[in-house]
């Protein structure tokens, strides 16, 4: 059988920044109809290798060779680009809010593709447009046309960029990340979704990601980048059962190892939070002249029971939507609610009747799925971490106070000598990686002794290797101190290796529970085993 027709060959690639290089000689090759991962942690050099053949990193220097079909796309004017970009060349960006403008309809911008590189009229492109979302699975593709980004659920506006970089029949797709931002039955689809487009189009593809399961999935052949350079390459099955590189090794036993400890049950302590009916609802808006007189309303979360006891810690598994982060606020105190929820057996409700309040938010401590974004900018690692114990502990020093950071620094594996660790006091959040910033945040929720943790998606932002390491450290953490952690996540893996039960929601209302093994390798529900196959 005859090979495909080579269609990009790329040959001593380097991309420098203020004379600084950051990718340091790469060769790589797509044939016709291919599909290539570029797999690297965050850093790696991958997005701006690929984004750097279009010159779409400002002022990146590049040098090479790109030969697209026998034509060198380094060498060509801004002229000549604009005629390969979006034509021949499209791509698919990582986070489709920020990609979409919010000023057009999606079908306005799938439209303007058609009409700039295909010169359809505007009737001619509105017909196509509609075809194109038909294509990528979206329902009632006229009806969506005519919707702005914001009023699409995330899948369906990645389908939405999906159709606008079918637009123009590109002989090559960059999809950067196209997955990332989804949850997991989404990732699946989408996947699935791209190679079907992918063999109909006879397009190639180069896949840019840091997820190696999507990468057994779909591609046919693994590039891995580590600091720039092009580590190791071949086919996937080749490269995934015999990795020869020390990095591609490392990458790949970094998915979540389970290492879990059955806590001392006794038969008199009291569950450290337990719901009952729990129920969260909001105000909406009604059609037409009702809405001018009364609300209507929409359940969050819908007679939800739970249980936590002390050294336990509870899954909540779901798609975006489900409710689980809208539990999790009421766990926290920050939703009004009705039914019964109790931390440590004192009732949210009671406690602020009674002023009690600040005693029990002490005990329950939040950290969240971005620690650049829940970290103050403008405050030291001092300030941050030590903020709990200005509110709960306001009877220390200064000196006492940094003293105790200084030791919740150690604990999350920040500093190895307390002795020397007043040099990351004065330090700010840009300083850090994403890994140690989220060792920060939890060092902010345990400065002030709590018994639960909400863990609202505290891995989903993270390369798989620091994943690991940080999913590590919560788990030496709950076994030296006996915290509770109420675990919120998409991720079944993130599941299996930390929780001792699960609990699974859909729409706002809980369709399965119990012991993580059973749940997980036994499920009873549909939607459950649709999570777990979709992880498989």
């Amino acid at each position: 059988m005859t090979a495909p027709p080579m269609l990009l060959e790329v040959s001593d690639l380097r991309v420098a920044f203020a004379g600084q290089e950051v990718v340091h000689g790469i060769d790589f090759s797509i044939r016709s109809g291919e599909k290539l991962a570029l797999v690297g942690e965050s850093g790696s050099g991958k997005t701006v290798s690929a984004l750097s053949l279009l010159r779409l990193v400002h002022n990146a220097q590049v040098s090479g060779r790109a030969l697209l079909r026998g034509k060198d796309l380094l060498a060509m004017t801004e002229r000549q680009l604009r005629g390969v970009r979006g034509d021949e060349v499209a791509v698919v960006f990582q986070e489709p809010m920020s990609a979409l403008n919010p000023l057009y309809t999606v079908g306005d911008q799938i439209r303007e593709v058609l009409q700039l590189k295909k010169g359809l009229t505007a009737r001619q492109a509105v017909a196509a447009s509609h075809e194109l979302l038909a294509s990528t699975g979206i329902p009632e593709p006229a009806r969506r046309a005519n919707a702005f980004p914001h009023q699409l659920s995330g899948g369906q506006r990645q389908r939405a960029m999906i159709a606008m970089a079918l637009a123009s029949a590109p002989k090559l797709l960059l999809a950067d990340e196209p997955t990332t931002a989804l949850d997991v039955t989404l990732r699946v689809q989408i996947l699935d979704l791209l190679a079907d487009l992918q063999r109909q189009h006879g397009m190639a593809v180069l896949l840019i990601t840091h997820d190696l399961n999507l990468v057994r999935r779909f591609a046919d052949r693994v590039a891995v980048m580590e600091r720039g350079h092009l580590v190791e390459q071949g086919e996937v099955a080749d490269v995934f059962a015999r990795p020869e590189h020390p990095y591609t090794r490392k990458l790949l036993a970094s998915k979540p190892q389970r290492d879990v400890a059955e806590p001392l049950v006794r038969g008199d302590e009291a569950p450290v939070l337990k719901s009952q009916g729990l129920r969260v609802s909001y105000p909406v808006g009604l059609p037409g002249f009702k809405g001018w007189f009364r609300k209507g309303e929409f359940v969050a979360v819908q007679g939800a029971d739970m249980q936590i006891a002390p050294g336990r810690t509870l899954g909540v598994i779901g798609e975006s939507g489900s409710g689980k982060s809208t539990l999790a606020l009421a766990a926290l105190g920050l939703l009004p609610h009705q039914g019964h929820l109790q931390i440590d057996g004192t009732d949210w409700a009671q406690a602020k009747k009674a002023g009690r309040e600040r005693a029990l938010r002490q005990r329950i401590q939040v950290v969240f799925q971005d620690p650049f974004s829940s970290l103050s900018p403008r405050l030291t690692v001092e300030q941050i971490v030590g903020e709990g114990l200005q509110v709960h502990n306001p009877g220390l020093s200064v000196a006492q106070r940094r003293q105790r950071v200084v030791a919740a620094l150690a604990d999350v594996g920040l500093v190895d000598d307390p002795e020397h660790g007043s040099d990351w006091l004065q330090r700010y959040p840009h300083e850090f990686s994403g890994g140690q910033r989220q060792r920060l945040a939890i060092a902010r929720a345990l400065i002030v002794d709590p018994q639960l943790l909400v863990l609202d998606e505290p891995t989903s932002a993270l390369d798989v290797t620091v994943q690991k390491q940080v999913l590590s450290l919560l788990q030496r953490l709950q076994r030296e101190r006996g915290l509770s952690y109420l675990l919120i996540t998409h991720d079944v893996d993130v599941i299996h290796a930390m929780a001792h039960d699960v609990m699974v929601m859909k729409d706002g209302v809980v369709v399965e529970q119990g012991p993580v093994d059973r749940v997980l390798r036994a499920p009873e529900h549909p939607y459950t085993r649709a999570l777990v196959q979709a992880a498989a």
